[in-house]
């Protein structure tokens, strides 16, 4: 059955699922009278989705041949564990663990946040947030994703995997589903990802799994949502145009690397934290 799969298998099988998703919490929120979708702010994420999938179509097969370049030098077998299916959960677990970090580091270096705040620049919370993706974030992921090849995790496995991971994330991109019990130890939940978006000083930084949750009891990132949320970003972006939300950031590293003097502050201005400013506009 796995290797007659891959992951555009996964994809569609879950298209029609996301669209439905989508059509139905449009429905409900229109009978409800809950607002959940703003129609600019809906274009602006549908725009974003597009380019991300053009860089995606552009950019896959040389990831993809890097990767399996790269597996030709891993430390380990895991096929000789001799079952799929102990191959695919330590794939997952794999996947969520090296997706924690680098969902944490585009949060607090400047470089990556670049990318990423495309992905919160919504003040929605809805399910086509979660197709909310930065046109280059393909390509952002390969400096952490690399290192799944050379442990011996198959490549194609993985895009297989991860894959379905990004199916979960749209659920967790609703107001329409509350907490879940016992599940929200364990689960990325709606609730979960909820708080990651909020802009509330509690909810900042906090929640990065993508799947489990336990990256974030273990490392200390998690929070419970116990107050209403606020989405967006400290400072919003004020437009639903995927160009101008795409180069948001990388507009205000331009800038202040030209205006910062020192060698140190040029640095700081690409990889510093996303709010780091030069010392010239604090005088």
């Amino acid at each position: 059955m796995m290797s007659s799969m891959n992951d555009y298998t996964i994809y569609a099988i879950g298209a029609p699922i996301v669209l439905f998703l989508i059509v139905l919490e449009i429905t409900i929120s229109a009978l409800k009278g809950l607002k959940y979708y703003n129609f600019k702010d809906s274009l602006g994420s549908i725009g974003l989705i597009t380019g991300n999938i053009v860089v995606n179509i552009i950019t896959k097969g040389l990831i993809i041949a890097f990767y399996l370049y790269l597996y030709q030098f891993r430390l380990f077998d895991f096929s000789m564990l001799g079952s799929i299916w102990v191959e695919i959960l330590l794939t997952v677990l794999a996947i969520d663990f090296i997706y924690y970090w680098f969902h944490r580091t585009s949060h607090h270096v400047r470089f990556f946040w670049a990318i990423h705040m495309n992905h919160h620049s919504s003040e929605e919370m809805n399910f086509l947030v979660a197709l909310r993706q930065a046109w280059f974030n393909p390509i952002f992921r390969v400096p952490f994703f690399f290192i799944l090849p050379l442990i011996g995790f198959n490549p194609l496995l993985t895009l297989i995997v991860g894959a379905a991971s990004t199916l979960w994330a749209v659920i967790q991109h609703t107001k329409m589903i509350g907490k879940l019990g016992p599940l929200e130890w364990i689960f990325v939940t709606p609730s979960a990802h909820r708080v990651h978006h909020g802009v509330n000083d509690e909810y900042m930084d906090k929640n990065f799994g993508n799947l489990f949750i336990i990256w974030d009891r273990m490392f200390g990132t998690h929070q419970l949502e116990d107050e209403s949320v606020i989405y967006g970003l400290k400072r919003n972006v004020k437009t639903s145009n995927p160009f101008k939300i795409t180069l948001f950031t990388w507009r205000e590293i331009c800038k202040d690397f030209t205006i910062s003097k020192d060698g140190k502050d040029k640095i700081k201005s690409i990889f510093g934290s996303p709010d780091w400013e030069p010392r010239e506009l604090k005088i």
